[in-house]
């Protein structure tokens, strides 16, 4: 169970980093350690630093991907994130703000199907 819930995240954060390439975005990490927690994906949009939690749920959860990200989970991704900033952009000055963006992961027969939260919380 746990090696199907593992390939099932890979695969979403696989179908997120294209959907965000796609669209334009640059891809500066993934899995990216910040002290004891791990970012999904860490990308660029202009002089935007993107902080992504990557979400997907199999059929029958009784709660859809982007409702999964409670104020607990904000606030673990958010802590990372600013330790991150801290470590590797605050003193940037290509870099002008970070900003915090969920993607929803749903897969059925065509493929994966991403859902884009921009500045989620």
């Amino acid at each position: 169970m746990a090696d199907q819930r593992h390939e099932l995240g890979k695969r979403a954060e696989d179908a997120a980093a294209s959907f965000l390439e796609d669209g334009g975005f640059l891809i500066l990490g993934r899995n990216v350690r910040a002290g004891r927690r791990e970012i999904d994906i860490v990308a660029r949009e202009g002089p935007v630093v993107i902080v992504v939690e990557v979400r997907t749920r199999s059929a029958g959860a009784w709660v859809g991907a982007l409702d999964s990200v409670d104020w607990k989970k904000q606030r673990h991704v958010r802590a990372a994130g600013e330790r991150l900033w801290r470590a590797r952009y605050k003193f940037d000055e290509t870099i002008e703000r970070m900003r915090f963006d969920i993607i929803g992961v749903s897969f059925d027969g065509e493929g994966a199907r991403c859902e884009h939260i921009k500045a989620a919380f």
